[in-house]
């Protein structure tokens, strides 16, 4: 038996008025949601910048319970697509924050260990090691880094999972005397060396394949080690 047209305007007004009600219900959850986001932010904030400066991030490392060089900072640095080596802005905050559902401390500690296994699927760790060392590069036009930075760096983003390749690679740039920085290009050709060729056996190593030279070197350095 068909509805009549009264009946059915009816339900289509109750159904509507409830999608309201959610949507009014859920918008009010994001504000109060980003305003706990916000306070947490301004417990943190130099307040003549308005902005997370180093003073504020060790503060905030300090309540974390975590040292200002473990790398899950730098991962959470990433989560929020930070600009500036050792400061975030509120925007920035407020971006990697709500992705991470993390409007209080406590919460926010909590998802440390989540963020982490996140940047480690393959899917996601080549763009953090490309940012991270982006993030380092703290000068306008600024487009290498020098050797001991890199050696730090290599030892916070790669050294739990390449420890063999990180600690030859660093001794070899501490002792070379070719280069004194080290570009992007060169950067990511490790991370590629690292995922490719097998170590320390490096069988696969084909200098014709358009590897940085820094790397035919490290390469040729290790060989003669081994002889």
């Amino acid at each position: 038996m068909r509805r009549s047209a009264a009946s059915k305007k009816k339900s289509d007004s109750i159904t509507s008025s409830a999608t309201d009600l959610f949507r009014s219900a859920s918008s009010k959850a994001t504000t109060k949601e980003m305003d706990r986001i916000d306070h947490l932010f301004h417990q943190y904030a130099n307040t003549s910048s308005n902005l997370i400066d180093p003073e504020g991030i060790e503060e905030l490392c300090s309540n974390l319970e975590v040292p200002h060089t473990d790398i899950r900072i730098l991962m959470l640095a990433w989560k929020m697509k930070a600009e500036k080596q050792g400061y975030f802005t509120q925007e920035e905050w407020r971006r990697g924050l709500k992705a991470l559902r993390a409007d209080t401390l406590n919460k926010l500690k909590k998802a440390l260990p989540e963020l982490e296994k996140e940047v480690r699927r393959q899917s996601n760790f080549a763009d953090f090691y490309a940012y991270a060392f982006r993030y380092c590069l703290t000068e306008e036009k600024q487009k290498s880094i020098d050797i001991e930075t890199i050696c730090q760096l290599l030892e916070i983003v790669m050294g739990s999972t390449f420890r063999a390749q990180v600690d030859y690679f660093v001794e070899y740039l501490k002792i070379q005397n070719d280069y004194k920085v080290i570009n992007m290009d060169q950067w990511m050709g490790f991370y590629r060396f690292c995922n490719e060729i097998s170590f320390p056996e490096m069988t696969e190593y084909n200098p014709e394949l358009a590897w940085p030279l820094v790397l035919d070197n490290f390469v040729e350095w290790i060989r003669e080690k081994q002889a």
